[in-house]
C-alpha cells in the first residue's frame, strides 16, 4: 500500500512515498537554512512563503523519484500540527487539495509522533512498549510509546527546548544557524569538565525539562567573563554546556525506564543526531542492559517519509480526516 506524506511544519518543505509504512520509495526534502541563517532562527513569515514556492515542485519529485502518479497512493497523510502555522497551512493545503481532486482518503498526522515513528521504520522488530526521547528545535518530550499509533507523555520542556537552547547560544556566540550541528562539531574538541554548568531538574522528582536556565547560565558566563578581560576557549564552553544538556537528557530517560521496566529506549527528532547525546546513551545502555535505538540521521530530521509512513498505520487503524481538518501550532497528543 502506497502512501504520499507532506511534511512542511517548519523550514524544511518535504514530499515522499512509503510503501507498507515502511520501505521508502522516494524522500525528499527542501531545506530554507540559506534563507534564515543570517537571522540566525527561522523566521515564520520567510518560511510560510518559500514553502507556497517549493511545495509543488516537491511534490512532482517525489512522485517522479517513486516511479508513480497521483493516482496510485491510497492515501494523503499530511503534518497538522504541531508547527508554525502559516507553514503547516501550505502542506495541509496542499493535501487536501490532492485528496479531493484525486478523491484519496486524508489523513492529518501528528509531526511529533511521527519522529517517533522513525524508528519503526528502520528496525521493524521494535519491541514495544518502549521509552523515546523526542528531541528537536521545538520539542523536548519523554513518550512512553504502546505502539505506533499509541502513546503516553510523561514529561516536556516547561521552557526552551534543547534544540532552541543550542540554536540561542549558537546565534548569541556568532556561530551561525542551525546551531545544533555546529556546537556538536566545535565541543569536539573541548573539555566536558572545563565549566560546571547547572543541571536544571535532574532531581525534580519527575520527567520534565528546562533549558531556559542553562542558556541563560552559559550567557551569563561569558558576558561575565568578558567583563573581567578572561578569555574562554569557545570549544571548553560548548563542551561543558552540551554535556550538562546531555546528562539531564540521558538521566531522565534512563529513570524513566526503570519506572515502566522497559528493556529499550530509543531517541527521535534532530537532536536525536546528536554524536554525544547517542554515545553516551549507548554506553549507559550498554551498562544497564537496556537497548538503545535511534533513526539513521536521515529521518531524525523533518521529513516526508516518517509521516508517510505513520500514516499508513492510521489508516490501517480506520483514521480519516476532513478537508475541514486545521492546522494547529501546540502540541497535543
Amino acid at each position: 500500500m502506497l502512501i504520499l506524506g507532506i511534511e512542511s511544519s517548519c523550514d524544511d518543505t518535504a514530499a515522499a512515498v512509503v510503501e507498507d509504512g515502511v520501505k521508502i520509495l522516494s524522500n525528499v526534502i527542501s531545506s530554507q537554512n540559506e534563507f534564515h541563517q543570517k537571522y540566525g532562527g527561522i523566521v515564520p513569515e520567510i518560511a510560510s512563503r518559500k514553502h507556497v514556492e517549493l511545495i509543488l515542485y516537491v511534490i512532482d519529485e517525489a512522485l517522479k523519484k517513486a516511479g508513480i502518479t497521483l493516482d496510485d497512493p491510497e492515501a494523503i497523510a499530511v503534518t497538522y500540527k504541531p508547527g508554525l502555522v502559516g507553514s503547516l497551512l501550505v502542506g495541509l493545503s496542499a493535501a487536501k487539495a490532492i485528496a479531493y481532486a484525486r478523491r484519496k482518503p486524508l489523513i492529518g498526522v501528528n509531526h511529533i509522533e511521527a519522529h517517533a515513528y522513525a524508528n519503526f521504520m528502520e528496525h521493524p522488530d521494535l519491541e514495544v512498549p518502549h521509552l523515546d526521547l523526542t528531541v528537536s528545535g521545538g520539542h523536548t518530550l519523554l513518550v512512553y510509546i504502546k505502539s505506533p499509533t499509541e502513546h503516553e507523555v510523561l514529561g516536556g520542556t516547561l521552557d526552551d527546548a534543547v534544540g532552541e537552547a543550542y540554536d540561542k547560544i549558537a546565534k548569541f556566540l556568532n556561530l551561525g544557524f542551525p546551531g545544533g550541528p555546529i556546537i556538536d562539531r566545535l565541543a569536539k574538541s573541548g573539555d566536558p569538565k572545563a565549566i560546571d554548568f547547572p543541571r536544571p531538574l535532574l532531581n525534580s522528582g519527575d520527567y520534565n525539562f528546562s533549558f531556559s536556565g542553562l542558556k541563560t547560565a552559559v550567557t551569563y558566563f561569558v558576558r561575565e567573563a568578558k567583563a573581567q578581560g578572561k578569555e574562554i576557549r569557545e570549544e571548553d564552553l560548548l563542551a561543558s554546556f552540551q554535556q550538562a544538556a546531555v546528562d539531564v537528557l540521558v538521566a531522565k530517560l534512563l529513570k524513566a525506564s526503570e519506572e515502566k521496566q522497559v528493556s529499550t529506549v530509543t531517541l527521535s527528532g534532530g537532536v536525536a543526531a546528536n554524536s554525544l547525546l547517542r554515545k553516551t546513551l549507548s554506553e549507559k545502555g550498554r551498562e544497564l542492559g537496556l537497548k538503545v535505538v535511534y533513526p539513521s540521521l536521515a529521518l531524525c530530521t523533518d521529513n516526508a517519509a516518517i509521516i508517510a509512513g505513520l500514516g499508513y498505520h492510521l489508516f490501517k487503524k480506520g483514521v480519516r480526516s476532513g478537508l475541514d481538518l486545521s492546522a494547529k501550532a501546540n502540541l497535543e497528543f
